[in-house]
């Protein structure tokens, strides 16, 4: 699904590369995961059709773009003017009391944002979906959003299990009102049901029951891009949302680039001694990446936006923080690389969520930074790293995009570090390695500064 300018990603074993000097490079990196598909599902339940435009290619886009195309939303591509691929035109599907379909199974993948944002969207439909995902995601969490569908009166048979695979018998319309929901282990949750209450036949009044909501800026996101479609979200309390029914209208919209993708880029300045740069950073953005310039200058980092580009630039030395990431904890596997090359002990906290990620994101790191002569400690709600010499040594991936990225970013600085699958980059920025080399590059390395074998 992409034409993007950089090879697709390599599968198999990865040799990291060694910096050979401060890096000074400027990139830019491909859409938003998190907007693109937030935007796919509003495209697909809007008034009329609209153009995508900058949006990701990658697993999890191509599993929601599967998806919808499985409820019957026309997706088509068209040439794009960017460097990553085609746009997507969008012709919703009559969803809500359209005609009975034949019984469809979506594959989640791995993507979070396509098993909690498209269940309720099944829900519209008339007839079954089958939801599932792949071997190493059937873990995640979606309990709660079970429960939320079973008190919005949709029949979802999940043989007791509370987990994927499951079943949504769909009978073209859900009426909506007020539930609530425990939403502590994700904000997708939240988000999954937001984007689809439009098309309640009442709207939602979705309330928080939990004691911790994390990753705010995500559902800032969700409720802007609602609000940018003409639907009223109202906020009468902390954790609590109402959403009037309406159909979200047609646009074009353009992605931002995907401003977590940009932090092991970012960071590698602070690892060399160098800048790096990332062309097309918006001036604002509800994503959690855009907390990356406040983050980065608390360890040290000069940073500096001028006509839509980031540059971060090293002082010298990386300085040892406590960070509270409950905000943006998916970048927690590279502050956690970048505090293991620190001047002082760290402590990540606000994270505790993550251990549902992917892999269980707090032990894979602590797993992986001490088998490389890494000091670390594990906490219930985060990890504290106290800096130590590292050596090479291999870097289980553990199926999860950010831990290969976080093995890059180490690999700079400590040799021979061995990323056992690069491949798992795939899933939100398949041109990783390439775009890795080409930051290499910036340092006169010579030949290709990383092998990937299968």
């Amino acid at each position: 699904m992409s034409d993007s300018t950089y090879s697709p990603a390599p599968r198999g074993r990865w040799s990291a590369p060694v910096s050979p000097g401060a890096l000074h490079a400027e990139l830019r990196v491909p859409g938003s995961k998190s907007l693109t598909n937030r935007e796919l599902i509003l495209a697909a339940i809007a008034d009329g059709p609209g153009l995508v435009t900058s949006p990701l290619h990658s697993e999890d886009s191509a599993h929601m773009v599967a998806a919808l195309r499985a409820l019957g939303v026309g997706i088509e591509e068209r040439p794009g003017s960017g460097e990553f691929g085609p746009d997507l035109q969008i012709t919703p599907a009559p969803l809500r009391g359209g005609a009975p379909h034949e019984a469809v199974t979506v594959d989640c993948g791995q993507a979070g944002t396509v098993m909690r944002f498209i269940a309720p969207l099944a829900g519209l439909a008339r007839g079954d979906v089958l939801l599932t995902a792949h071997e190493t995601a059937l873990h995640r969490p979606m309990g709660a959003m079970i429960h939320a569908l079973r008190d919005l009166g949709i029949d979802v048979e999940d043989g007791g299990s509370w987990a994927l695979p499951f079943t949504i018998r769909g009978l073209g319309h859900i009426r909506g009102g007020r539930i609530e929901i425990n939403a502590s282990a994700s904000s997708q949750f939240v988000s999954g049901l937001l984007l689809a209450a439009p098309r309640f036949d009442v709207g939602l009044h979705l309330v928080h029951t939990g004691d911790r909501l994390p990753s705010m800026p995500h559902i800032d996101m969700t409720v802007e891009a609602l609000t940018r479609r003409g639907i009223k979200v109202q906020r009468p309390a902390a954790g609590e949302w109402i959403v009037e029914a309406g159909v979200p209208r047609s646009v074009d919209t353009a992605i931002e680039p995907d401003l977590s993708n940009a932090a092991p880029f970012l960071a590698a300045a602070l690892v060399t001694g160098g800048s790096v740069s990332i062309a097309g950073w918006p001036s604002r953005s509800t994503q959690p990446g855009a907390l990356l310039p406040g983050l980065l200058s608390a360890l040290g980092a000069e940073t500096v936006l001028a006509g839509g580009v980031l540059t971060v630039r090293s002082l010298g030395r990386i300085r040892g923080a406590d960070l509270d990431l409950s905000a943006a904890g998916e970048l927690a596997p590279t502050f956690a690389g970048l505090a293991a090359l620190a001047d002082g002990p760290s402590t990540l906290t606000g994270i505790g969520h993550i251990r549902l990620h992917e892999t269980d994101r707090i032990a894979a790191l602590t797993g992986n930074l001490r088998a490389l002569g890494g000091d670390v400690e594990e906490l219930a709600d985060g990890i504290r790293i106290v800096p130590a010499p590292l050596h090479g040594g291999e870097w289980p991936a553990h199926h999860d995009h950010r831990m290969a990225t976080t093995g890059a970013l180490i690999g700079l600085r400590v040799p021979g570090v061995e990323v056992d699958e690069i491949g798992t980059t795939a899933k939100t920025l398949p041109e990783f390695a390439g775009l890795w080399q080409h930051l290499l590059a910036s340092a006169g390395t010579a030949g290709a500064p990383g092998s990937a074998t299968a």
